[in-house]
């Protein structure tokens, strides 16, 4: 008789595998809530709104390094506070990764804010969770769309420079690239494309696209001369030029429209429009601005989605540089 039901026990032990890998994907994400702090911590958003409307006030640079330090914890091993983490004797942390080291910025205002929430309701809200809301709130402070947070991600432990390195899109990928980083997160090239709109505000440093203004040809002449006058051909890397020149502090589709007529300031950023897949989708964003903010904003949550810590997984750090 054993060796009669053998097959079919093993096929039932493979299907109850199978479907804990499921329920385990799907769980994370569902345990994440919009009312996550209600009763926990009901000013935690206000709180978090108010210092991110007084730093981009006093600095709208501020609102574009908030939300690209979101983008650059979630792509590196979920959304989990990760890249918040200073280095230790035992751990190289993200912040010194080529992609980040000089560039991500606004670590002083995420202290901030963690400090008057631990005043508030000591050890109750995440980093993870103050780096998404400020980013939302960021992107509303300078015109542009809401969406639903969803709340509960906890905090990692540890970080990953190799990750960091690896997983962040360069400035000098090609269309295809893009399309397989951002594939390898589990966005489509639309996704994509949405979430690279997020280049309608901030700024970038001359060494990100020296190569681009002195030696490419898809680029509008006089923009490259533009530029030239504050990224010289050799010094000045840290220069900075704003990545839509049209409007470089409101959240709206200029970007776009600056990639139809050849002034994206990044290779990657003109990749998008160069007679590739996502021609049409950059003409869409250009003529419609709801469609590309309603986009973006789907796109923004399920980037906040990516592989969060919940439940008892992680910890909630009383400071965000270090491990409890």
């Amino acid at each position: 008789m054993a060796s009669k039901s053998s097959p079919p026990l093993n096929r039932l032990k493979f299907l109850l595998g199978l479907f804990l890998v499921l329920v385990t994907t799907n769980l994370a994400s569902a345990q994440l809530s919009s009312t996550f702090y209600a009763t926990t911590c009901p000013n935690a958003l206000s709180t978090i709104k108010s210092a991110v409307n007084s730093a981009v006030s006093n600095e709208a640079r501020m609102g574009a390094s908030l939300l690209r330090l979101h983008f650059h914890d979630c792509f590196v091993n979920g959304c989990d506070g990760s890249i918040l983490l200073d280095d230790t004797a035992n751990m190289t942390g993200e912040k010194t990764a080529g992609p980040n080291i000089n560039s991500v910025r606004g670590f002083n205002v995420i202290d901030t804010i963690k400090s008057q929430l631990e005043s508030l309701c000591p050890g109750v809200v995440s980093c993870a969770d103050i780096v998404a809301v400020a980013a939302r709130d960021s992107v509303v402070a300078l015109g542009g769309p809401s969406w639903n947070v969803l709340l509960g991600r906890r905090d990692s432990a540890s970080a990953s420079l190799n990750a960091a390195n690896s997983n962040l899109p360069a400035p000098t990928l090609s269309l295809s690239g893009l399309i397989s980083a951002f594939s390898n997160k589990g966005f489509t090239a639309k996704e994509m494309v949405a979430l690279s709109g997020s280049h309608t505000i901030g700024q970038a440093r001359c060494t990100t696209f020296r190569t681009r203004i002195y030696n490419e040809t898809n680029i509008n002449s006089t923009f490259a001369t533009s530029l030239r006058g504050n990224c010289p051909s050799t010094g000045g890397d840290n220069n900075l030029s704003p990545l839509d020149t049209t409007s470089p502090t409101s959240f709206d589709n200029a970007y776009f429209k600056n990639l139809q007529s050849q002034k994206g300031l990044l290779h990657s950023d003109q990749q998008l429009f160069s007679g590739g897949s996502t021609d049409s989708q950059v003409n869409t964003y250009s003529s419609n601005l709801g469609t590309f903010t309603t986009d973006f904003a789907n796109a923004m949550v399920k980037m906040g989605n990516l592989s969060p810590l919940t439940g008892t997984s992680g910890q909630i750090r009383k400071n965000c540089r270090k491990a409890n």
